[in-house]
C-alpha cells in the first residue's frame, strides 16, 4: 500500500538511485554487447519501479507472475515488450499469450499447447528454451532433447517463434556462474543453429549473480541477454558489490514498541517457537531490549535486516515483532522512535513489496519531481 503519511512499518525507494544503478549496469551491458531484460518480480512489479525500468534503456520488463503482468498492462506504464520469467502452467497459458511477448519454456508438451493457444490468438509468441547446467531448477537436462524441441518448434510449430536459449543458475543449487558453464551454453547455443540453420536472437547468461562476468570482462562474447533485478535494487550480490553501484536504494523503517531492560535467555520450560522451530539463546545477562512493529511475515528471515544505527543487533522475530538488542547503542532507544534497516539478500524485497501491512514510500524520479 502506499503511505500518505508517516504510517510504519514502510518501505522507502530513492528512485534516483536505483535509475542510477539501472543506468551504470545497462551501460557497461551495452559495452560488452549484453541486453538486459530488467526483472521486476522482486518488489511485486511496483507500477513507481516498472516506470524506472522502463526509463533505463532495458530491453525488456521481466517477472515471474501472470498477476503482475496483467498489472503492469492494466496500469499502461510499460511499452517494452515483457518477458515472462518463470516456466508457465499449462492453466495459464491463455494469459501468457494475451499478455507476455516472450517466455521461457522447457517442456515439449506446453509449447506444443503454447502453439495451439497462440495459433487461437491470432499470435506468433516467441520462446527462450531453458537448459539446465547443473543447478537442478528448470531446464532440458539433455541436449538432444533440445535439439529435438528447437527443430519441432522451427519447423512444426507456426505459430510460436524460438528466439534464443538461456540458463538459470544459483537460485537453488548455489550453482555459481563461470567460464565453464557459460561456454556450455554457448555450445548449446551453436548446436540449435546448426540445426534450425539460422542465428538465434540471444543467448541469455542468467541473472544478477551473473552480472559479475559482463562487468569484468570474463563473459564468453556471443552470451548476449542477462535478466536483472536484485543487483540494480541492493547494488549488490551475494558474489558482487562494485563500487559503481549504490546499496541505499531501499531503506526499511519500523517503530518501536517496547524497549526496556530484559533478561537474554528464556525464562521457564522451553519448547519450539510460533514456527514450529527450535530456538537457540545465548545468555548474556541482563540486556536493553527494544521491540518493533513489524515481523516474519513482512520480511521473512530477520536476519537479512541491516540495522542503519550503530550498535543494534537483530536477535529474533515471531510473525509480527522483531527483537533487538540495543545495549551497545549511544544514544538510547525509546518507544515511538523509527528506526531505519537495509537488506543483504534477496528475500526480505519479495516479502515487504507483497505484505499489506507494509506501507510503500517513494522518493526522487521523475514521477516526484
Amino acid at each position: 500500500m502506499t503511505m500518505n503519511r508517516n504510517q510504519y512499518p514502510c518501505v522507502e525507494f530513492d528512485l534516483d538511485k536505483l535509475a542510477a544503478n539501472l543506468a551504470a549496469l545497462v551501460g557497461r551491458c551495452h559495452d560488452s554487447l549484453i541486453e538486459v531484460a530488467g526483472v521486476v518480480k522482486a518488489v511485486s512489479s511496483l507500477p513507481e519501479i516498472v516506470r524506472v525500468y522502463e526509463e533505463s534503456g532495458v530491453k525488456f520488463i521481466a517477472t515471474s507472475r501472470i498477476s503482475q503482468m496483467r498489472a503492469i498492462r492494466e496500469a499502461g506504464i510499460c511499452k517494452k515488450p515483457l518477458m515472462l520469467i518463470r516456466i508457465p502452467m499449462l492453466s495459464e497459458l491463455p494469459d501468457v499469450v494475451e499478455l507476455c511477448d516472450i517466455s521461457l519454456q522447457s517442456d515439449i508438451i506446453v509449447l506444443r499447447a503454447l502453439n495451439e493457444e497462440a495459433k487461437k490468438q491470432g499470435k506468433v509468441h516467441e520462446v527462450i528454451l531453458m537448459m539446465d547446467l547443473g543447478d537442478l531448477r528448470e531446464g532440458f537436462w539433455n541436449e538432444e532433447d533440445a535439439l529435438d524441441a528447437a527443430l519441432e518448434i522451427e519447423h512444426e510449430l507456426k505459430n510460436l517463434r524460438l528466439a534464443g536459449v538461456g540458463v538459470n543458475l544459483s537460485c537453488y543449487g548455489s550453482v555459481t556462474p563461470n567460464k565453464r558453464n557459460m561456454q556450455g551454453l554457448v555450445s548449446l547455443a551453436s548446436d540449435i543453429e546448426r540445426e534450425i540453420g539460422r542465428k538465434l536472437d540471444y543467448i541469455s547468461g542468467g541473472a544478477s549473480t551473473s552480472a559479475y562476468m559482463a562487468m569484468n570482462g570474463t563473459m564468453p562474447y556471443r552470451i548476449n541477454l542477462l535478466r536483472l533485478g536484485d543487483i540494480g535494487l541492493r547494488g549488490e550480490t551475494d558474489n558482487f558489490a562494485p563500487d559503481f553501484l549504490e546499496t541505499g536504494v531501499m531503506t526499511i523503517k519500523a517503530e518501536v514498541i517496547e524497549c526496556r531492560d530484559k533478561p537474554s535467555f528464556p525464562v521457564g520450560e522451553l519448547s519450539v517457537n510460533a514456527f514450529g522451530e527450535v530456538g537457540h539463546y545465548e545468555d548474556r545477562g541482563i540486556r536493553r531490549r527494544a521491540l518493533v512493529a513489524m515481523g516474519r511475515v513482512d520480511y521473512g528471515n530477520c536476519f537479512d535486516l541491516v540495522p542503519r544505527m550503530e550498535g543494534i543487533e537483530v536477535i529474533g522475530a515471531s510473525s509480527d515483532h522483531t527483537i533487538l538488542d540495543v545495549e551497545a547503542v549511544k544514544d538510547k532507544v525509546h518507544v515511538g522512535d523509527v528506526l531505519e534497516f537495509g537488506i543483504k539478500a534477496y528475500g526480505p524485497m519479495a516479502y515487504l513489496t507483497s505484505s499489506d501491512g507494509v506501507h510503500m514510500v517513494f522518493k526522487g524520479g521523475k514521477q516526484n519531481a
